[in-house]
């Protein structure tokens, strides 16, 4: 599976109003600092002390707004 790795504030810039429940997100750990990835499903999966952890997921046309704010293609 193919990802693009970002923080918990890189994500808040990606996410379009309305496409994630923000309060479900911070619940699960996510805070500013937090790094995520994103695989091309839009699943989303905080890093912990031991490994991923799914927490979410985006809609729409996520793909385009990922990459052109990361600046990151899909890494293995």
């Amino acid at each position: 599976m193919q990802f693009i790795e970002l923080t918990g504030k890189t994500l808040l810039e990606v996410v379009n109003e309305g496409e994630i429940d923000l309060k479900q997100l911070h619940e699960s750990g996510v805070t500013g600092d937090s790094i995520l990835r994103i695989n091309k499903h839009g699943e989303i999966e905080l890093r912990s002390r031991n490994g991923w952890k799914l927490v979410g997921g985006l809609i729409g046309n996520f793909e385009e707004r990922l990459m052109a704010l990361t600046q990151l293609n899909w890494a293995g």
